[in-house]
């Protein structure tokens, strides 16, 4: 009786630890940030030292993951990005924010982290000043990885790097929310279809774009059919990638939705303005 008590106990204390694992908050602070500005992070993200795990990123961990994909001035010389991380219960998703980041999106960034495996988090991502954002990722998972106590598969992190970069180098001449769209569709037909033969990729890159509207350079398809590529190799369930983006799909579809709309508001005013001038031409 007694061994059974003392079984159950042992049970209920490892199933509490494990609970309180699950959930268990973490920062990431970039190392070259000065103690104010460190604090000054811990504030924004509404926690204190003894609330979170607190973790540093430095610059030569930024660079593991960035080196020969984002140019040198977009990965910089200090680590300055920041990022907390909440597990989230099953079957929550990803909820991703941003703050202070001025070269990547929430929609990139969590994009890239479903592809690396994050699932289920409340993720901030942010700087105490404007700073690009290319570095987020690498605190963001660098974060979730303490936080669970699982570590993300290396390639798979490594396609998150390029997805995001190759989004970001995109949203520069379409727009963020045009190229998060269009890197998105093209992923899940890849995924839906197991697809990897190259060619195969190209052709769907090249429909899709016709499909948006967008007209992509031969170094933009060669880019993408890389990452495709890599994202292919994954052991990736893209039914379970939907369910983590279900919020930022159905965000992004509204946003687009909406510009579509102002864009024919604004043709239909300009139409207009035309044909008053063409009336008062031979008025």
């Amino acid at each position: 009786m007694k061994k059974s008590l003392i079984a159950l106990a042992l049970i209920l204390i490892a199933t509490s630890f494990s609970a309180y694992a699950d959930s268990f908050k973490t920062v990431s602070i970039g190392v070259d940030l000065s103690q104010s500005q460190r604090e000054q992070m811990l504030d924004f993200f509404g926690v204190s030292q003894d609330e979170a795990m607190i973790v540093t990123v430095t610059n030569d961990e930024e660079r593991e993951y960035l080196s020969g994909i984002a140019s040198e001035s977009a990965i910089g010389q200090k680590a300055i990005s920041c990022s907390y991380v909440e597990p989230l219960g099953e079957g929550s998703g990803l909820d991703v924010s941003v703050s202070n980041l001025t070269w990547v999106s929430e929609e990139m960034i969590a994009n890239s982290l479903a592809t690396a495996g994050v699932k289920d988090a409340k993720v901030v991502a942010g700087a105490p000043f404007k700073v690009s954002g290319t570095a987020a990722l690498t605190g963001v998972m660098k974060g979730f990885e303490k936080a669970t106590g699982k570590k993300l598969d290396v390639e798979a992190k490594d396609a998150a790097n390029r997805e995001m970069i190759t989004t970001g180098e995109l949203a520069q001449e379409i727009g963020k929310d045009q190229a998060v769209k269009l890197m998105n569709d093209i992923k899940q037909e890849v995924l839906e279809n197991k697809i990897k033969d190259t060619d195969d990729i190209r052709t769907i890159i090249e429909k899709i774009a016709q499909h948006n509207g967008v007209k992509l350079s031969e170094d933009q398809i060669n880019q993408i059919i890389d990452v495709m590529q890599r994202i292919s190799k994954l052991d990736i369930d893209i039914k379970e990638i939907s369910k983590q983006l279900k919020g930022i799909s159905d965000k992004l579809s509204k946003i687009i939705e909406q510009n579509e709309e102002a864009k024919s508001f604004l043709e239909e005013i300009l139409e207009n303005i035309k044909l008053m001038v063409l009336k008062l031409k031979f008025w």
